[in-house]
């Protein structure tokens, strides 16, 4: 009798634990914020009137983000440099949305005009009352290598990527803390937890990033319905790419590449407004292989190492030869 049920437990570990792997392969995200997305609260009724500020508003993952946010009823406040890029995603809002005019606020905002920042946000607090959520999505990338790379550009990311959002984060905080309630969701990204070449300085932001909001979150146990969360997400159809910075500040970069492999950009929201829905403090967002970068680094360090020294050399190869670093992993390289 006794083993019959060793071998029937064996046997359901075994389907378990079977189960999980195909899951994981077709998975564009980790497990719980997977199971929030089939089993957790529906944005469309978590987020409902909700006033939602987002920085980096003006294209990408910040002009899907309020798209979506206005299908789910949210009140909006979109900020980022380009005023009239800005009024356009209003009006993409409001023609696919109930939203009404007074409901969308457009606040340009520049995050390296640090001095302006407890004004702009007295203006959206004025404006709507409260903030609910702020979305820290502004920010810039880099593809260059180190040794070729401007000091200038270093201190251009730390100052953009960090500090902006870093300073925006202690304007807002203090109102939800009086509020006793709030979330504050920063986009980081997959090389927040690992390098990557080409990233040296992007990568160092989001590493900070990473240890600020870390820490902020047990600093606010005392407050908690005070949400912190970061994403992480890999690779995903944006303009990312096209503003990065080069080796140099006013050096654009060669060529954005081939986009096809890389996840939506409306998934990739999808899923980051499940988790702000059901209170996910860290979400992993990419498609495979990427997804399983996350996993290996957490929990296969010495093995992940190996793989990043593998995978980065073939990246910094196509880089060199004229390549798309981002699809390098998808192509040959040119060969002289």
């Amino acid at each position: 009798m006794d083993c019959c049920i060793v071998t029937a437990l064996g046997s359901f570990a075994s389907l378990y634990a079977l189960l999980h792997f195909v899951c994981f392969i077709f998975a564009d995200a980790d497990f719980t914020l997977l199971w929030s997305s089939l089993f957790g609260h529906r944005p469309e009724s978590k987020l409902k009137g909700l006033v939602v500020w987002i920085t980096g508003a003006s294209s990408g993952i910040g002009e899907e983000l309020a798209y979506q946010l206005a299908k789910c009823g949210s009140r909006l406040i979109l900020s980022a440099r380009r005023e009239d890029e800005l009024n356009r995603v209003k009006r993409g809002c409001l023609e696919r949305s109930n939203l009404q005019d007074a409901d969308v606020l457009v606040l340009p905002l520049d995050l390296l005009e640090r001095t302006s920042h407890e004004e702009k946000t007295n203006a959206a607090i004025q404006f709507f009352g409260h903030i609910d959520v702020l979305i820290n999505n502004g920010g810039r990338s880099q593809r260059s290598l180190c040794l070729e790379t401007s000091f200038d550009v270093y201190q251009a990311l730390m100052e953009l990527n960090f500090l902006g959002t870093v300073s925006i984060t202690k304007q807002v905080l203090p109102h939800m803390t009086q509020r006793g309630s709030g979330s504050i969701v920063s986009v980081s990204s997959l090389v927040g937890i690992a390098g990557a070449p080409l990233s040296t300085g992007y990568s160092a932001s989001k590493h900070a990033l990473q240890g600020f909001f870390n820490s902020l979150r047990t600093e606010l146990t005392e407050f908690p319905n005070i949400l912190i969360s970061t994403v992480l997400p890999g690779p995903v159809q944006s303009q990312i790419v096209q503003n990065a910075f080069a080796e140099e500040l006013t050096r654009p970069v060669a060529a954005a590449g081939n986009q096809e492999y890389k996840m939506t950009t409306s998934r990739c929201v999808r899923l980051m407004l499940v988790g702000i829905a059901n209170n996910v403090k860290e979400m992993w967002i990419a498609k495979q292989p990427f997804l399983l970068f996350y996993y290996t680094w957490q929990y296969a360090p010495t093995f992940a190492w190996f793989l990043t020294n593998l995978l980065g050399r073939k990246r910094v190869q196509h880089f060199k030869a004229g390549l798309d670093a981002d699809s390098a992993y998808f192509t040959k390289p040119k060969t002289s």
